[in-house]
């Protein structure tokens, strides 16, 4: 997808609510929120070929010292560097003795086992064999086939986004105790958001579904971001899943107009009681036509920290509905 940048905006984008409406005064949203209708979303996404590729974090976790490491899918594993900076991935088990290499650091571009000093510079080695591995900039990917057992592809598909020197970029990680289809289905509910996220949400409007017909498998919606008190910023957003792990919400009108919200569900493995463990990997693009959003890039450093809790605050409720979801069906006591 070509991102084409928004137009300059003069006027300051945030308005007054004239009249607002009591949280328990508002329109109620269940008969629009039918489940047959998340759920055909949800089935079209799962439906959606991803080579193979997950999400394990964020780019700007990658450091010259130590390696990203997590579990994906019940298999550890180790993401940095090599001496030539390309980006190595692989088993985070030390074929020697099975030391945890995410727990090791890396030295020139080398990852030296802490345990006896084995050393991986990414090639194979010892019985240790790198997996494909792909940094887009803003999120860090892994080709796992034997995990997602599709046909693999060369690259993962990553949605449109603005182009990196334009835009403000952050990346919150949460984990829940669900599968990945809960986190999906969360997003695809986009009628919960000013019940469930009084907080930030108001006035929302589910304009659009992907029962329209039209061929554009997207939920439509009109919402307002709340600042303080009466003050909030309205948007035009659309909701779309290019894959059975992933949600993109891109303001399409408004302040912001062509920023992302990508969010990446990877599973992670079972617990100590056997439950599945989903990782949110949630990447906010954001860019603006206004020239003073200049000021804002430069201050990044300061401003993701606020982005990530942001994200994380809407997050700790979201991982509940996505819990309570995954409870409900592993017990069959899910709704419809």
């Amino acid at each position: 997808m070509t991102y084409q940048p928004p137009p300059r905006r003069a006027r300051l984008p945030l308005r007054l609510r004239r009249d607002p409406v009591d949280w328990a005064r508002q329109r109620p949203t269940w008969r629009a929120a039918r489940p047959a209708l998340i759920a055909d979303a949800l089935k079209r996404a799962g439906a959606r070929p991803t080579g193979n590729w997950y999400v394990v974090g964020a780019s700007r976790e990658l450091r010259a010292d130590r390696p990203l490491a997590r579990t994906v899918g019940g298999r550890e594993v180790v993401v940095w560097r090599d001496p030539g900076g390309r980006l190595v991935a692989g088993p985070g088990v030390c074929p020697h003795l099975g030391a945890p290499l995410g727990e090791s650091p890396v030295r020139c571009g080398t990852l030296v086992c802490h345990w006896h000093g084995l050393a991986l510079d990414g090639g194979p080695f010892a019985g240790w064999e790198p997996w494909p591995a792909h940094d887009d900039g803003v999120l860090v990917w892994v080709r796992l086939d034997a995990v997602g057992g599709e046909a693999p592809t060369h690259l993962p598909t990553v949605p449109g986004r603005p182009a990196a020197a334009g835009a403000l970029a952050a990346v919150y990680t949460g984990t829940g105790v669900c599968e990945p289809e809960d986190v999906v289905a969360n997003r695809l509910d986009p009628w919960h958001g000013s019940w469930f996220h009084p907080y930030s949400f108001v006035d929302l409007t589910v304009l659009g579904t992907p029962e329209a017909g039209d061929g554009h498998d997207a939920f439509t919606v009109d919402v307002s971001f709340k600042v303080a008190g009466r003050l909030v910023v309205p948007v035009r957003a659309e909701f779309t899943a290019p894959g059975p792990r992933t949600v993109v919400m891109r303001i399409t009108d408004g302040e912001g107009a062509g920023s992302v919200v990508e969010t990446h569900a990877t599973p992670l493995g079972p617990d100590a009681l056997g439950r599945p463990r989903t990782a949110v990997v949630e990447a906010v693009v954001a860019t603006s036509g206004r020239p003073g959003f200049a000021l804002a890039r430069r201050a990044a450093p300061l401003l993701r920290p606020l982005v990530r809790y942001t994200s994380g605050r809407l997050w700790r409720d979201d991982l509940a509905y996505a819990e309570r979801r995954w409870t409900l069906r592993s017990t069959g006591r899910f709704p419809g």
